[in-house]
């Protein structure tokens, strides 16, 4: 099989994983065509003894780390009586998280990728575990049509200690809720019973008040091209739970740096 042919299927999913390290869809995509540069020049660097998607985010995150601000420690400033998540994890247990919950790899994949044993990829994966229980707390809005869906996301949300502002339906509702309650967090998703768009209804709210949001949708592959102006966060459907407490962790972790460091505010998108 060919590079192109054993990497192609799992694109889209390194797009995904990129953008949920990254905080964002421009710095995400970077580094997935920088991999697909080192991959080019250098076709070995693909392990052929390795799960080619194991292979390909091997690569990948040997490229994420040759910038030298990605090997340290990220730091957030919590504000006052507020508790920060993946902020203070350094960044491989993060990673490993990110690997597990989104991507399922398994403990033997993890080490594969980051060149660890199997007990240290656990450890990994434990460590930032323990460190997700401590939230920062905000509301969240939560647009969704399928009620069994919004009943398992606010379960979720409020497991991670946030609050549920308001769960709406339509475009609408959406629209009035987010004027009421101006939420910390908006979990939307793409396609509303009313026959609008998630992406519209946000796109509108972000015009008057900046908030992370987070997509679901049940076809992620439609919004992970690296074309055109796509989501940084996304969970597809159906999702796990650790993947849904995982992306929420990375947006609001991402939200409180940009607060921390005004000169990075406008770097989402």
């Amino acid at each position: 099989m060919s590079v192109s042919h054993s990497v192609a299927p799992h694109l889209p999913y390194l797009r995904r994983f990129a953008r949920a390290l990254c905080g964002t869809q421009a710095g995400g995509d970077g580094y997935v065509v920088g991999t697909l540069e080192a991959i080019l020049a250098e076709p070995g660097c693909l392990d052929p003894k390795l799960d080619p998607k194991v292979a390909l985010y091997k690569v990948f995150l040997r490229t994420w780390r040759s910038t030298p601000i990605n090997r340290e420690a990220e730091r957030s400033v919590p504000g006052d009586g507020e508790s920060v998540s993946l902020s203070f994890i350094t960044p491989e247990p993060r990673i490993a998280f990110l690997l597990n919950a989104m991507e399922a790899f398994t403990p033997k994949e993890i080490a594969e990728t980051l060149g660890r044993t199997e007990s240290e990829a656990r450890a990994l994966v434990e460590e930032a575990g323990r460190e997700i229980s401590a939230q920062i707390r905000t509301t969240v809005l939560i647009i969704e049509d399928e009620p069994l869906i919004a009943a398992d996301l606010t379960a979720l949300v409020e497991q991670l200690g946030h609050q549920v502002a308001t769960i709406a339906r339509t475009h609408s509702e959406a629209m009035r809720a987010a004027v009421d309650s101006r939420p910390g967090l908006i979990l939307s998703d793409i396609q509303l019973a009313d026959g609008s768009s998630g992406l519209d209804a946000v796109n509108e709210i972000l015009l008057a008040q900046q908030t992370p949001v987070i997509f679901i949708t049940g076809y992620p592959e439609l919004f992970l091209t690296g074309q055109a102006p796509e989501p940084a966060f996304l969970i597809a459907k159906p999702f796990t739970p650790d993947s849904v407490k995982a992306v929420i962790s990375q947006a609001l972790f991402f939200d409180r740096k940009s607060h921390a460091n005004p000169a990075t505010a406008g770097a989402a998108g």
